[in-house]
């Protein structure tokens, strides 16, 4: 399996690079590609750099239109982009594929492959809104940083493990990352 994540400068950097890390130790082939602000937020945020990521991912130049992940011949099972900046979900409601990030996104949903965006930012805007309606009306699976608490968490890893599974139940894989509802 081969899953492509984008990180953009969205708050909630622990979830893209959380989410690496557990695909890496999956065994599942990650590539991935940080804007210039998720970088900056993920050093912020979790004390990382993008050094500590290529231990775990193939991480791309976000400014490199010739890497691998811009061709829909570069087969991948799907995208995941978290966090996804308002900025980044504007760009990709309207196709543009200015960088990597947005161009990998773009031809995700027209080779018809899995795009999953997890937009991270409150409150939000009819704008906001309707790209997320275009996007989703586009193939994209919307799945808002909205952590449940019917699991009754306990931890701040709690909380992110609960969002990492939503993303894993939309991608397919198996988990044990939450108890479910019922369990």
């Amino acid at each position: 399996m081969r899953i492509a994540v984008g990180v953009t400068g969205a708050s909630g950097a622990v979830y893209g690079y959380n989410l690496i890390l557990l695909l890496s130790r999956l065994g599942i082939e990650v590539h991935t590609v940080y804007t210039q602000m998720g970088e900056k937020v993920l050093e912020y945020e979790c004390g990382v750099t993008i050094k500590e990521i290529s231990k775990h991912a193939k991480v791309y130049a976000n400014d490199d239109l010739f890497a691998s992940l811009a061709s829909g011949s570069f087969k991948t099972d799907g995208m995941v982009i978290v966090p996804c900046s308002m900025h980044t979900l504007g760009a990709l409601a309207n196709a543009s594929g200015g960088n990597l990030l947005t161009r990998s996104a773009d031809v995700t949903l027209k080779e018809g492959r899995k795009l999953i965006v997890v937009p991270r930012e409150t409150p939000v805007t009819a704008i906001h809104l309707e790209n997320m309606l275009k996007l989703a009306r586009g193939g994209a699976v919307i799945l808002p940083a909205s952590p449940a608490f019917y699991h009754k968490p306990k931890t701040l890893d709690d909380m992110v493990n609960f969002m990492l599974g939503k993303i894993m139940d939309v991608i397919g894989i198996e988990h044990r990352l939450f108890r479910r509802w019922g369990e």
